[in-house]
């Protein structure tokens, strides 16, 4: 078993019996000593840099009354942990205004007897700091070996997360770059370490896009949320829940922990690129037609998903800070994905192929679903989903080839080049000739009817059909000609 560390606080120091110091005022005895400073100056503080504990026998205190507030107030300001006050020299007892003001302020007082020399808590505190130096570096060396060890082992990031929580006597957690809880909580606090907080920190971290941390302070402990791994800082997370204050070694062993599980993220990274590649190699055959070689290189990888027997293409496009995001929804999802320029594909069964294409839509990418096609007709599906995302914009981001069938030809035609196409063929004509043109291609081209539904003789539709037919430079017996103009009609602007 590791021995913990005890770093030397006040109350460490009060421990020591052979100095005989008597606790006047223990406000915080949980602060660190860092040095041992001995000064009679009205104002000492401009010499110190933080964490002494002053040792003063009041030489020019005698007169001092209101002094001592202010005395006491810088003292803090400084960020002096207490007062050693020496009695039985020029004081015969703590004066009971610096005992007010010390009380008042937060500030440790201890009274430092006759007997007691001064040195001898110097030489004290130093043992203490020696010892816990050396302590430190020892434990510092056993964490590292425990948390080395814990990394070689099969399931090493579970191990390693257990050897941190020990080390802090806290708990330890892996999160994705999302939030989503990856490992753990383990350790003996486990159930205080707040997922909830943790998660919306690495809400606000993983915006950064650099390797950062957080630290989240309250009176029961330490959180600290540091990325891990990947220069984009897109994540993964460690999470480690410690005592307030974590001592050198403990700091130690969070630095080692989150290399160590670096490592391992870019061992799980490059495994993953693998398998991407294998998988991406897979749909290129598919949408080829070579569905049997498909199955054979993705069987390489053993824990890829079979190829559906039903399925349909997905192709999406968007910003490339989504990509990897729109990759973990196709594959939540049981897709295969491959990634050629900045389009991904993904083959999924075609029962997810609607979930999918929503979830990849709220990510902010432009979407197309192609054709329900059987597995070894992939590259139909292919083919349509291309053609549908190609009509996929802001205002749509979301186009499935199934509903561009139900729209027709018009569903493949750009709204802005349609409309002026239709400008362009039909914007000669009157309203009555448009009225006249429209009845008669509704009517398949029969006269008797135009009259009928017009209202008109069938000799005046003759004439308005001549008419027509000499703005459009052609005869509306031309197959093409009547196709160019119901589509037009379809997508003339209102005037």
């Amino acid at each position: 078993m590791c021995k913990y560390v005890t770093m030397v606080d006040v109350a460490t120091l009060l421990g020591a019996g052979e100095l005989a110091l008597r606790p006047v005022v223990l406000a915080r005895p949980d602060q660190v000593i860092r040095w041992v400073a001995t000064s009679e100056l009205p104002d000492p503080t401009p010499f110190f840099q933080g964490g002494e504990l002053l040792l003063t026998t009041g030489l020019q205190t005698a007169s001092w009354t209101s002094e001592w507030q202010d005395y006491v107030q810088a003292l803090v300001r400084s960020g002096t942990v207490g007062v050693g006050f020496g009695t039985g020299v020029n004081h015969t007892q703590v004066p009971r205004r610096l005992v007010s003001a010390c009380r008042a302020a937060g500030l440790n007082l201890i009274e430092v007897p006759r007997p007691t020399p001064f040195v001898a808590i110097s030489h004290r505190v130093s043992r203490l700091l020696m010892e816990e130096e050396q302590a430190s570096a020892g434990e510092a060396l056993e964490f590292q070996r425990r948390l080395t060890a814990a990394a070689a082992k099969p399931d090493g990031i579970r191990a390693m997360l257990a050897a941190l929580a020990h080390a802090l006597r806290g708990a330890a957690a892996l999160f994705s770059g999302d939030g989503q809880l990856l490992a753990g909580p383990t350790g003996t606090r486990r159930s205080e370490l707040n997922l909830d907080r943790v998660a919306g920190e690495i809400s606000v971290l993983r915006r950064q896009r650099t390797p950062s941390s957080a630290v989240l302070a309250d009176p029961e402990g330490l959180t600290v949320v540091q990325s891990v791994g990947t220069a984009s800082g897109r994540g993964p997370f460690l999470a480690v829940l410690g005592p307030p204050r974590l001592t050198l070694s403990q700091r130690s062993a969070v630095t080692t922990g989150v290399a160590l599980l670096g490592l391992i993220a870019e061992q799980e990274h490059r495994a993953e690129q693998t398998r991407r590649t294998v998988r991406g190699r897979a749909v290129e055959l598919l949408v080829a037609g070579d569905l049997v070689t498909a199955q054979i290189v993705l069987s390489i990888d053993g824990t890829a998903p079979v190829i559906p027997d039903r399925l349909r293409m997905v192709h999406a496009s968007g910003a490339p800070e989504t990509l990897l995001d729109a990759i973990a929804a196709a594959e939540s999802r049981s897709g295969i994905c491959a990634v050629r320029g900045d389009i991904l594909w993904v083959a999924v069964g075609d029962t997810r192929a609607g979930g999918l294409a929503g979830a990849l839509a709220d990510l902010g990418m432009l979407v197309g679903v192609g054709s329900r096609t059987a597995a070894g007709h992939a590259a139909e599906s292919h083919r349509t989903a291309e053609i549908a995302l190609a009509q996929a914009n802001s205002t749509s981001a979301l186009v499935g080839w199934d509903d561009l069938v139900q729209r027709g030809p018009l569903g493949l035609i750009d709204p802005e080049g349609a409309a002026q196409f239709a400008t362009a063929l039909l914007g000669d004509l009157t309203e009555e000739q448009l009225s006249t043109l429209r009845s008669f291609l509704t009517h398949h081209g029969s006269q008797l009817k135009v009259s009928e539904a017009l209202g008109i003789h069938r000799n005046t539709v003759r004439k308005r059909l001549a008419a027509i037919e000499s703005k459009l430079a052609g005869s509306l017996d031309d197959p093409q000609l009547r196709v160019n103009a119901w589509i037009a009609l379809q997508t003339l602007p209102a005037t």
